[in-house]
């Protein structure tokens, strides 16, 4: 049956696939539409063609096959569309008075002869041709909207696409669908290419080939690559383009003559030469990282003897007692505009920081703390009882839009630099390209940098290698701390996470206070063990919250999965209740009231607050990121809204259309761990593809407790991981553009 009518109100909005419902009324009858409405607004006349059907929980609603927007049939249909806000500028009274004046012909009069709408009062000519403007443009982006939805398009991403090219857009899918995939964020390859086969595009286009690349390079930078040898690139690229080797080998040529990609031959151990492709994008970031970490290792002229005597005076002061290897580490401080201090749990890093704060203090020189996650510089701050932020809460994160490469935009930059004397940063490990880059480019030379880390841990989660790839160009001051002291020897966690690094048999024979293995070969057994470690034992063992046990797995997959294992702890830690809201999640997921979730990639536009026991904000920001950690304290279905609370208290609220971005963590992996501590460490370990079960992973994964670690599982797995040496391999250039640099600065002689 058919049915005419006005859209009075849209109650939902799907904007990924255009499933709407709207209250629509109809013959002064109001009706509940529900259907798939490409691009409708509130107002708007519609003519549906569907049948009526009984929702068990909603009552009746007409389910809409097909629809037509038409124009208003009446003065008073006419006037409500004018009137609902649909176009920007007229509102109920405007709208009135303009069908007052124009009656039927409204709408011809306002495509036609927009100008005559200045004969209205209140109306001038500049605003009568900006309302036709917005006529047109309506109606151009409904009918785009139509043609995209033909190639199976999301309604949020056919707002995009036509917001980039306008009336180009039928051009560019008819000829380039790849076009997308550069200038859209949220568009890959795969959608692309997706668009190309329903066009007809043949698989050896040209377009095609070249976006496959880029494509290529881009997934590589998702698994922590800047850059891909040249064999590995042409081999990826032919197998998920199914094209012969020539035609790629020749685009990669054309490619590089456009600037968008670079090619570079860098010498390997054994002398023989590899020859690397970068997108643009990495080889200039590398480039500007090696270039502003050179200019910074400038040569402080002060005497090492009269540092050694103001050290031994900072010592008494606080009672300390430093290794040869700290004090070497605070004279370099002193000493140089760049230093490198590295080592593992327990080998008085933190000492070491402290007295170079003290020492620097007494100079009255200006001193920033920062480390790239939030966890871990609030520990930064316990530590040092000094204030410590995010890298990206000192670099003063915008919020603005971001830029096609999906990278954050900050306040402070070369422009406008950071105001301090020395600038030190915790856990660099997790520090990526592109998060080094930023930082570099707000420091000016003659400000001392001091980067913290342990190198042994696994990389960054984002693309590079960057604090191993700086220690390993030799080109700067490195401290290395050994010694592990005697109130850290006490502590199993710390010496058997030596153990693991330096391949040695670790002991487990339960004979610890704070190292467990327990052995179980059955996986639904050892579920079993990991639930009652989490939910009974560890948190009265540890004096902690169960929020605060953190399960830590190898893979995503599997049994002992990350997936499997957050179902499994979602049900028994926070089961559902009649006083607990839900909401569906990535389809199948259910989020509650009180789950623990995490956030999985960086969003530089998400605003939080911090409230006060009142409710009211007493601070605000930007910028919520890959790896927070955080409890779900609220969940409006009404709203579609759900709000987050995030470490210090940080407040966040995530439209139901972003829960993509939220995972439940109840169990996370061991990337995602790096650089946060726990009072108590559950590890399941059974089995698991060779490439993960790495001892880099578990060294990572035991020194991430900070009072109790317990392992289930098998001891063999456990062996087989501290045998296995093999890391995953990333391909990055930092290193060698380092030397390169500096071989390019030398005077000849």
């Amino acid at each position: 049956m058919k049915l005419e009518g006005y859209v009075e109100h849209i109650i939902y909005r799907n904007t990924e696939n255009g499933y709407s419902v709207l209250n629509v009324i109809s013959e002064d009858q109001e009706i509940t539409a529900v259907g798939v409405f490409h691009y409708v607004d509130e107002g708007e006349f519609l003519e549906l063609e569907g049948s009526y059907t009984e929702h068990p929980l909603y009552g009746e609603q007409f389910s809409v096959e097909q629809f037509e927007v038409k124009a208003p049939k009446d003065i008073l249909a006419i006037e409500r569309y004018l009137g609902s806000g649909a176009i920007k500028g007229i509102g109920a009274a405007l709208a009135a008075r303009i069908v007052r004046r124009f009656g039927k012909d409204t709408f011809e009069i306002m495509e036609r002869e927009p100008e005559r709408l200045s004969e209205i009062k209140g109306i001038s000519e500049r605003k009568a041709q900006e309302i036709a403007e917005q006529m047109e443009d309506k109606r151009d982006l409904r009918e785009a909207m139509i043609f995209l939805q033909d190639y199976g398009i999301s309604v949020n991403l056919s707002v995009k696409i036509y917001q980039q090219y306008r009336q180009e857009i039928y051009h560019i899918i008819k000829e380039n669908p790849y076009r997308l995939a550069d200038d859209i964020t949220g568009i890959g390859f795969r959608t692309a290419d997706e668009i190309a086969k329903k066009v007809g595009i043949r698989e050896d286009s040209d377009f095609r080939i070249r976006s496959g690349i880029l494509y290529v390079l881009l997934q590589a930078s998702a698994e922590g690559h800047t850059c891909l040898p040249m064999e590995l690139l042409l081999d990826r690229t032919v197998e998920l383009l199914g094209v012969l080797h020539e035609p790629v080998e020749k685009h990669l040529m054309d490619l590089g003559i456009d600037r968008k990609v670079v090619q570079k031959v860098i010498p390997g151990l054994n002398g023989e030469e590899t020859r690397f492709v970068y997108a643009a994008t990495y080889y200039y970031a590398e480039l500007g990282v090696a270039a502003m970490l050179c200019q910074l290792n400038l040569l402080i002229d002060t005497m090492e003897s009269e540092v050694h005597t103001k050290l031994h005076r900072i010592e008494k002061q606080l009672s300390l007692e430093l290794d040869e290897y700290q004090r070497e580490a605070v004279v370099a401080a002193v000493r140089n505009g760049l230093l490198i201090l590295t080592g593992g749990p327990g080998t008085g890093k933190t000492t070491t920081i402290n007295a170079i704060i003290h020492y620097f203090e007494e100079e009255g020189l200006e001193i920033l703390l920062a480390a790239p996650t939030g966890r871990a510089a609030k520990r930064m701050t316990e530590a040092t009882g000094c204030e410590s932020r995010t890298i990206h809460r000192m670099l003063e994160l915008s919020g603005g839009p971001e830029n096609l490469s999906g990278r954050a935009t900050f306040a402070r930059n070369e422009d406008n630099p950071l105001e301090a004397d020395v600038i030190i940063i915790d856990e660099t490990s997790m520090v990526d390209i592109h998060l080094i880059q930023a930082l570099l480019k707000a420091i000016v030379p003659g400000t001392r940098l001091i980067l913290v880390g342990d190198v042994n841990q696994l990389p960054s989660v984002g693309p590079g290698s960057v604090l191993q790839d700086i220690i390993e160009s030799e080109a700067f001051p490195v401290v290395r701390l050994t010694k592990i002291f005697r109130q850290a020897a006490e502590s199993d966690i710390i010496v058997n996470a030596h153990k693991i690094h330096r391949g040695e048999q670790v002991t487990l024979d339960n004979k610890s206070r704070d190292f467990f293995f327990l052995q179980r070969q059955d996986p639904n057994i050892i579920l079993r063990v990991v639930l009652a470690l989490v939910q009974e034992k560890m948190p009265k063992y540890v004096n902690a919250e169960i929020s605060d046990i953190q399960v830590l797995t190898p893979m995503r997959k599997g049994v002992l999965g990350v997936e499997n294992l957050n179902q499994i702890l979602q049900r028994y830690l926070n089961p559902p209740s009649k006083d607990k809201e839900e909401t569906e999640h990535h389809g199948q997921n259910i989020l509650r009231t009180g789950d623990k979730v995490m956030q999985i990639r960086n969003n530089y536009q998400l605003e939080w607050e911090v409230r006060n026991r009142f409710g009211i904000a007493v601070d605000r920001g930007v910028g919520v990121f890959n790896g927070d950690m955080g409890i779900i304290r609220s969940i409006n279905t009404f709203a579609e809204e759900l709000t987050v609370e995030f470490d210090e208290g940080r407040m966040v609220s995530y439209p139901f259309k972003q829960l993509e971005e939220l995972e439940l963590a109840y169990a996370i992996t061991v990337h995602k761990s790096q650089g946060s501590e726990y009072p108590a460490v559950v590890i399941p370990l059974l089995s698991g593809p060779k490439p993960l079960m790495n001892r880099n992973l578990l060294y990572t994964a035991v020194t991430r407790a900070r009072s109790c670690v317990t392992l289930v599982g098998s001891p063999q797995a456990f062996q087989m991981m501290v045998e296995n040496e093999t890391e995953q391999k990333r391909y990055t250039g930092l290193s060698e553009t380092i030397k390169s640099y500096l071989s390019s600065q030398m005077p000849d002689l």
